[in-house]
């Protein structure tokens, strides 16, 4: 199970971190200004939020492997045609089918996480699942300006559609939404799986007067939100800034801009280590995630602002890097927390999650458009937004009481 969530967050992030290498070739070669190219960004995102909780709710009614399925195939499909785009409409089109096509595929990960692994393993899960996802989109930089030099930015598309193609014909051959049948456990496994197996597909409808009443839901949302205003300028708008803002040219910036992500990787697993480390301390898991979330969104927005003072591009980026290291200490304790929270709706929940998590991800891309376009391409104005906005999280967390739970209807 673990084998093919990673594998398919690897995949995720390549095909999503991609069309962030290449911005100056599509802008140069569509006429794409800032604000353009920014609302292009934004479709993704925009889709991605408005179907996260749909495809969350769909793994729940009808297991994950029929959603994961049609996830991939979709994504993979629209990933090829972007390679066809023509105009700023085209782009913005593809990029907003990619985003309705991907959307669900983590609540639907986190949902057969549920079901596959016993409780104590989730949070470890977690945090290997976001490790790879941000190693993945880490190296997709100078894999994808290695692929381009030989093949072109259009072509470069199509090959990279197509790895998502075979992991999904792999994965519906082996997986099974019950472990139970999926014949390639022993006995001991299903003795381990089988106090949470029968819950491999809910079959009572979710309250949803009660998931939109609790305040536990609403703080997680918009913890959410803030963690991904942030993080999404790492693969939106990153390589441009390396280019334009610290001078770079196309094969450092690529290098350079492995960094966030790769540190990234680094902070899920540092988030799962911390947190079991002072859960054992204060003897409470609500109080420890509280207390990691504490220390990524302060140190998130911390060393955002350290950036703007160096002059060094090597040391601004390092510090980018250690943004996004203490961005992602809070990712395995908010999922964990879906997965508490939500219970055998865990899939709805994560996706609900998600969801206003993507909005920021539209909302930031094109507000960093506009942004560069008032500030006249001053960067540092864009570290200064996300950098306050990453202080609200704290709040959210102030406020989230991860040992509540959502009652069956």
């Amino acid at each position: 199970m673990i084998v093919f969530a990673v594998t398919l967050s690897v995949v995720t992030y390549i095909d999503r971190v991609c069309i962030s290498v290449v911005t100056p070739l599509i802008q140069h070669d569509l006429s794409l200004s800032d604000k353009q190219m920014g609302w292009c960004l934004g479709a993704f995102a925009l889709a991605y939020s408005l179907f996260e909780m749909p495809g969350g709710f769909l793994g729940d009614r009808i297991g994950p492997r029929r959603v994961l399925m049609r996830i991939v195939i979709w994504w993979s499909c629209c990933t090829a045609a972007t390679g066809f785009v023509f105009s700023r409409f085209s782009l913005m089109t593809t990029q907003f089918l990619f985003g309705m096509g991907e959307a669900g595929c983590f609540p639907n990960l986190t949902r057969a996480f549920h079901t596959w692994l016993p409780a104590k393993e989730r949070v470890r899960a977690q945090g290997i699942m976001w490790l790879s996802a941000r190693w993945g989109g880490a190296f997709t930089p100078p894999l994808v300006v290695w692929l381009v030099s030989v093949v072109g930015w259009r072509h470069a598309f199509w090959v990279l559609g197509s790895v998502g193609i075979v992991w999904a014909v792999a994965f519906w051959s082996w997986f099974r939404d019950d472990p139970a049948q999926n014949p390639k456990l022993n006995d001991a496994e299903r003795d381990l799986l089988r106090p949470v197996a029968h819950n491999a597909v809910a079959h009572v409808k979710i309250s949803w007067k009660r998931l939109l009443s609790s305040r536990a839901v609403w703080m997680l949302c918009w913890q959410y939100f803030f963690l991904s205003y942030g993080w999404y300028f790492y693969i939106t708008w990153l390589p441009k800034y390396l280019r334009q803002g610290r001078h770079m040219n196309m094969v450092q910036s690529a290098w350079m801009g492995v960094l966030p992500l790769f540190f990234g990787g680094i902070g899920n697993m540092a988030g799962v280590a911390l947190g079991a480390r002072l859960a054992r301390a204060t003897g409470s898991v609500s109080r420890a995630r509280r207390y990691v979330a504490y220390t990524g969104f302060l140190g998130a927005s911390s060393f955002l602002l350290l950036s703007t003072r160096f002059q060094d591009p090597t040391m601004a980026v390092l510090s980018i890097a250690m943004a996004s290291f203490c961005n992602d200490l809070v990712m395995p304790g908010a999922w964990s927390t879906a997965m508490d929270v939500g219970g055998v709706y865990c899939g709805t929940l994560s996706g609900a999650m998600n969801m206003w998590g993507n909005f920021a991800g539209f909302v930031a891309p094109v507000a960093t458009g506009y942004i560069l376009t008032w500030g006249k391409g001053n960067w540092d104005l864009t570290f200064y937004v996300s950098a306050g906005i990453y202080l609200m999280g704290i709040v959210c967390w102030a406020f989230l009481d991860s040992d509540a739970r959502l009652a069956k209807a």
